[in-house]
């Protein structure tokens, strides 16, 4: 059985003490524990002295409805509750209920699957592997072992949530030492396996916030080896807007390719300012497929996933066009 190593614990009850304790070193937030824990277990995380939970903080609960129709939902809202909730846009509430399972959704917070660490086949490991090799980059190695030709680190994203929330142009609330700050979600992530967060060290997620969907549609797909408890090794997120049979807007969204939720822009602009026929999408799909080179560290191939991102974005555009009542003829 794995265990913890040994571990402070400090369970602040306001926004500001969370912020102040995270100045030490070696701190480490907790939300629901869903994948922090396992990591523990796993040694991944060896310069980890203080775990502060951010549970009894009441600033971070709750789902609220603004005034311009956006929803704010606070980070440490549960998945279920998230899932439940019939205010949320249903593409969101779907990319929720594709996480993990109805266990570690009721555990498993909106921060934190957000916020979710890059996943990596030779790191999310006991430790007793690890040791049988030298260590990789993000271990505090020379080299990935993933791709030892490449000199970054090829740890993939593992987020359900930002892909879908990025195609409904959410926002993300952080809080930190300097005040509160509002970016955009996308802007919240960079394509490295090592430092996938662009906020600092010393901030805190407090709130996502989605504005209202209109007349829009979005739909999200994953795909994983098992129908539940999987990481994506791909998921695809869209929105579309209509003026009768013209696409007007378009957002796609590729996650679990890279070590960041991927936008693709030139395959929006296929998309927009034309009516979605059978070959529009096909050829959307087809620019999606070569736009991406998915990273080869998960359980299935990375051809294998290249080759499935232009059948899910076909699948998914379809099915947004036909709800839309625009038609696509074959």
């Amino acid at each position: 059985m794995l265990r913890l190593p040994v571990l402070r614990h400090a369970a602040p009850t306001t926004l500001d003490e969370a912020i102040e304790l995270l100045a030490a070193e070696g701190t480490m937030l907790a939300a629901g524990g869903t994948d922090l824990v396992p990591n523990l277990k796993r040694r991944q995380y060896p310069e980890a002295k203080t775990i502060v939970s951010l549970r009894r903080i009441p600033e971070l609960r709750g789902i609220d409805l603004l005034d311009d129709g956006s929803l704010r939902i606070g980070a440490l809202t549960t998945l279920a509750e998230l899932v439940a909730d019939d205010r949320a846009a249903p593409a969101l509430r779907e990319a929720a209920r594709a996480v993990a399972s109805p266990q570690l959704r009721s555990r498993g917070t909106v921060g934190g699957n957000l916020c979710v660490d890059t996943r990596c086949h030779w790191l999310n490991v006991p430790e007793t592997w690890r040791r049988a090799a030298e260590p990789c980059l993000k271990a505090g190695g020379d080299t990935c072992w993933v791709a030892p030709a490449k000199r970054f680190c090829w740890a993939v994203s593992s987020t359900d949530l930002a892909p879908m929330a990025i195609a409904l142009d959410a926002t993300v609330e952080l809080a930190g030492p300097e005040g509160r700050r509002r970016i955009p979600l996308e802007e919240l992530y960079r394509n490295d396996g090592m430092a996938h967060l662009t906020k600092a060290p010393d901030e805190i997620l407090v709130a996502l916030v989605v504005p209202p969907l209109g007349d829009r549609r979005a739909g999200y797909r994953k795909l994983r080896r098992r129908g539940s408890i999987d990481f994506p090794i791909l998921g695809v997120a869209a929105r579309l807007g209509f003026d009768g049979e013209v696409c007007t807007d378009a957002r796609l969204v590729v996650g679990a390719i890279v070590s960041a939720p991927l936008r693709l822009p030139q395959v929006e602009a296929l998309l927009e300012g034309r009516p979605l026929d059978a070959a529009t999408i096909r050829a959307a799909a087809e620019a999606a497929g070569k736009a991406v080179r998915p990273m080869s560290n998960t359980d299935l191939t990375s051809r294998y996933r290249k080759r499935m991102v232009p059948v899910f974005v076909r699948r998914l555009l379809d099915e947004l066009v036909g709800a839309s009542g625009a038609t696509a003829t074959s």
